[in-house]
């Protein structure tokens, strides 16, 4: 079930949701309104991989704006920092976004109990488009759990996405292999 206005404000009260900066001109019937960063990454290199820490080079976005074009993913994220200690939390891109061609995430929408963060996103767009700092990007949705979460993420070991920071953060799909790699090695001892 997905939390109305009035249960997001509850649950921000309850601190079992935390959004800073929050503004309730923000708030929607049943989601929040987050707002595209300053700063993009994008990888230096065409072809990436998987195994590897990839070269990543930042750009600010000027007042002007930035434009984007297809061919490649920009890496943002949200002005806004979150905490969901009770409910799933669930990224999507505004309507009015989607119509310009603009994909604000290509996998990773949904996000775990206790994540504790700004959102990495993940756009791609169809055809070039100007973004800007600041304008809204997308819209968070919250889902009730059914039952206790025993691992919620900010507690997990392997959770690779903790450190805070307002910057996007890249992939961190190397770890995973050199965790692999390391249980590989144990188990051939």
């Amino acid at each position: 079930m997905i939390l109305s206005d009035s249960a997001i404000a509850g649950a921000l009260q309850r601190k079992e949701i935390v959004i800073e900066p929050f503004d309730m001109e923000c708030l929607g019937s049943n989601s929040y309104d987050v707002h595209l960063g300053p700063l993009l990454t994008c990888y230096n290199k065409a072809q990436l991989d998987s195994k590897k820490d990839n070269e990543t080079i930042n750009f600010t976005i000027p007042d002007y704006g930035l434009l984007l074009t297809p061919g490649r993913i920009y890496l943002g994220s949200t002005v806004e920092y979150t905490e969901s200690h009770k409910h799933v939390p669930f990224l999507d891109g505004k309507s009015s976004i989607g119509r310009l061609g603009i994909f604000i995430h290509a996998t990773a929408g949904r996000g775990d109990v206790g994540f504790c963060n700004h959102w990495t996103l993940e756009l791609i767009v169809t055809q070039p488009v100007t973004v800007y700092a600041g304008m809204k990007i997308g819209q968070l949705f919250f889902y009730e759990t059914k039952g206790k979460v025993m691992n919620p993420y900010n507690k997990k070991k392997d959770a690779k996405y903790t450190k805070v920071s307002s910057d996007p953060q890249s992939s961190q799909m190397y770890k995973n292999f050199k965790e692999e790699d390391n249980g590989n090695k144990k188990q051939d001892n």
